[in-house]
């Protein structure tokens, strides 16, 4: 079982940035891909960043390209989401997971409980 936990949500104005963390506990394997998705109200759920475990690979969703960041500090198992140039459309709960590297949520087998993220204008 692995546990995860968000945490850096919270309330910025357009343009600001956030940086987002995920905590990872439990029985935790290195080679565990981790990601970010997020949901919008009246939308589905959706892939924004992932970074594979033993090369770190990363890969962004269109509409973030160029304005996150995603990096992980395995020592600490910990993921990050570097949010730059914010924009009222980023507004979401954002989940963390972690399982296989991919751009879809059925290639992950773990997910936090997400992060509200609100950018006003």
């Amino acid at each position: 079982q692995v546990h995860l936990v968000e945490s850096g949500g919270g309330l910025v104005q357009a343009g600001g940035s956030l940086r987002l963390s995920c905590a990872a506990s439990g029985r935790t394997a290195n080679n565990y891909a981790m990601g970010w998705f997020r949901q919008a109200p009246g939308k589905e759920r959706e892939f924004v960043a992932a970074i594979s475990g033993l090369l770190g690979r990363t890969s962004y969703a269109d509409s973030v390209k160029g304005r996150f960041t995603i990096s992980r500090d395995n020592a600490k198992l910990t993921a990050f989401l570097q949010m730059n140039s914010l924009k009222s459309e980023d507004t979401a709960v954002y989940y963390c997971t972690a399982g296989r590297y991919g751009s879809t949520p059925g290639s992950y087998d773990y997910w936090g409980q997400g992060t509200q993220v609100t950018v006003s204008s």
